[in-house]
């Protein structure tokens, strides 16, 4: 152990320094130079992640590098591609310099960008992993583009050494997986603060809005507090929302102390108008998504996600567990928290049963087998998918809910799904230490004294519809199922007469055109030969387009028989149809008011968020 100042000095690894530019905006490049002041003598190994932590696709980052040199000194480096994604640099007698531009043109919250109005990027895109120093510090200077007359800022997650007032400067990272845990915002930045668990949080707006920032603030406040409360603590000194606003889209992606998302400019909040729309419900309930992963998946993680370095595919069948109980307690998070009313987070509940129920391929698919797959299924999704997968999200959802149910009416409201949060978080979480495969169920057993492998074999490992209904009868909310109403039904309170028969099909119009984009499995379509890809014409000689299909299939009846005509592949194709009555596959909740004080007593603890 070293006794004096000096040698602990000498312990002291010298930082690697990433310098990013944006001399060209127009052309959409950062440039970057990267300086290892100790490379590897037998030369520097260099790589770009292949995918980023919380999208499960490869999507081999490194393509968007345009150019790579090096230097030592003023000497040349050789370098050598190895792969699509590593670099080896020659040995260099010196400190190693590596310049490279990455290509930004990815609006994603996954990607990088770069325009004359705005920069983003995410680090596992623009920051090269230096193999072998993955532990090493490293220093990031920031420079506003070329161009910039001072109206741009800076918002970003990484620890601030030396910034200007617009936040341009130098910051910092312990390590390689905290670097590019940290996106980057900058461009006209607005920003909205508050706190929560006395902790500051600051939403940082690219995009042209006409936001009520109170509002926001507000909101934000009371549902960022009620996640605090459940865990019992916030594990971050400061919190960072980066927001991109846009004409329309919608993601986002967590990390550690912040999240990076995209909203469309009507899905926030305007002065002066009372309510929560459907728009600005979505965007909260998106924030709250991101905001709860903060504990559970970032630091509360399946063991092999900690281990992987980002080089390739690492498979889980718990991605349910992290992707699935977050999206539980996202929307009920905003209930909980008096954001929306307990009628509004029903409505939320039945679209998402709406969605499980809507695919054949909930019968098909399991829910580890859901996260399992993720790689080539869930994000790699085709015209078949609805037959073929279900969603780890939504049915991870569901899953939690019943298991909430289930443990409160087997313990008669001792215990719920929230002491098994707050105790995989002290056991796993504080610590992160990546939790093995069946960890969570067995927590959850253990935690609750409930018998629940039956469970989880069925609901995890099994196909079968969840007894929803049965589950939410012990807390007084009524389940139905009933027919669409209309060809776009997401669920909840029926408004309008039930569609009397449908053709097991989904459309969309595409440059005027009436086009199939999937045949649902042993439907009317599939069964009469229609394929994604069609081009709907007439429905018994007479034209249909996007607006008329609905008006035309109200005028049948169950049973019988149409003939539609099509395009396929520029040949017109007559296809004969037995129409066939709607499917009861819309979910519709309602509070049972009379339901007795006990059941009352266990819907308001489940509300309301206690035992």
């Amino acid at each position: 152990m070293p006794d004096t100042e000096t040698d602990r000095a000498a312990c002291v690894k010298p930082t690697i320094h990433y310098r990013v530019g944006a001399a060209r905006p127009n052309a959409h490049l950062f440039e970057i130079d990267l300086e290892i002041p100790e490379p590897d003598a037998e030369g520097q190994h260099l790589s770009l992640p292949a995918w980023v932590p919380g999208s499960y696709r490869i999507r081999d980052f490194a393509r968007h590098i345009t150019s790579l040199s090096a230097h030592s000194g003023a000497d040349s480096v050789a370098v050598r591609k190895l792969d699509k994604s590593t670099w080896q640099c020659a040995p260099a007698k010196g400190p190693l310099t590596v310049r490279y531009q990455v290509y930004a043109k990815d609006r994603s919250v996954r990607g990088a960008h770069l325009d004359s109005r705005h920069g983003f990027f995410d680090g596992s895109n623009i920051f090269l992993r230096v193999h072998g120093q993955e532990e090493r510090p490293s220093r990031i200077s920031i420079a506003p583009p070329s161009g910039d007359t001072g109206r741009w800022r800076l918002a970003t997650g990484l620890q601030a050494v030396q910034i200007d007032d617009r936040g341009f400067g130098d910051f910092q990272a312990p390590s390689y997986a905290e670097l590019i845990d940290c996106p980057v915002q900058m461009g006209e930045l607005d920003f909205v603060e508050f706190s929560a668990g006395g902790v500051p949080h600051t939403m940082a707006i690219s995009g042209k809005h006409d936001a009520d920032k109170d509002r926001l603030a507000s909101d934000l406040a009371l549902v960022c507090q009620q996640h605090i409360d459940l865990f019992g603590s916030v594990p971050v000194d400061s919190y960072l929302f980066l927001l991109t606003v846009v004409s329309d889209g919608y993601g986002g992606l967590e990390h550690r102390n912040s999240s990076s998302l995209i909203c469309r400019r009507d899905d926030l909040p305007v002065q002066a108008k009372d309510g929560i729309d459907k728009g600005y419900r979505r965007f909260l309930g998106l924030c709250s998504h991101e905001y709860f992963h903060m504990w559970n998946v970032k630091r509360l993680r399946p063991a092999v996600l900690a281990e992987s370095d980002l080089s390739a595919e690492a498979y889980t069948e718990m991605l349910w567990v992290f992707e699935g109980v977050t999206s539980y307690y996202d929307d009920l998070a905003l209930l909980r928290s008096g954001v929306i009313a307990d009628t509004s987070y029903l409505d939320l509940l039945s679209q998402t049963i709406t969605r499980v129920l809507q695919g054949p391929g909930r019968l098909h698919q399991s829910l580890a087998e859901s996260s399992f797959d993720a790689w080539s299924k869930f994000y790699r999704q085709n015209e078949n998918s609805p037959n073929a997968i279900v969603s780890y999200y939504a049915k991870g959802s569901l899953v939690a809910l019943a298991l909430d149910l289930l443990i409160r009416r087997e313990t008669m409201g001792v215990s719920s799904l929230d002491d098994v949060m707050r105790a995989a978080w002290e056991k796993y979480g504080q610590s992160e230490t990546g939790m093995p495969e069946t960890a969570f169920e067995d927590l959850a057993g253990e935690v609750s004294g409930v018998e629940l492998k039956e469970f989880f074999a069925c609901a995890v490992r099994g196909t079968d519809d969840l007894p929803l209904a049965e589950y939410l009868e012990s807390v007084g909310i009524i389940y139905r199922e009933r027919p669409a109403v209309s060809l776009d039904d997401a669920g909840g309170p029926a408004k309008g007469k039930s569609m009397p028969v449908w053709f097991g099909i989904k459309t969309r119009v595409v440059a005027g055109r009436l086009v199939v984009t999937h045949v649902l499995e042993n439907g009317p379509g599939q069964k009469a030969g229609l394929s994604a890809g069609d081009e709907l014409l007439a429905l018994d000689d007479v034209r249909v387009t996007g607006k008329t299909l609905e008006k035309r299939l109200r005028r049948l009846q169950a049973g019988e028989m149409t003939r539609l005509s099509v395009f396929r592949e520029d040949v017109l194709i007559e296809l004969p149809l037995l129409a066939e009555e709607s499917p009861r596959n819309c979910c519709q909740l309602l509070l049972n008011e009379e339901a007795d004080s006990e059941i009352l007593a266990a819907r308001s603890a489940w509300l309301g968020g206690s035992r």
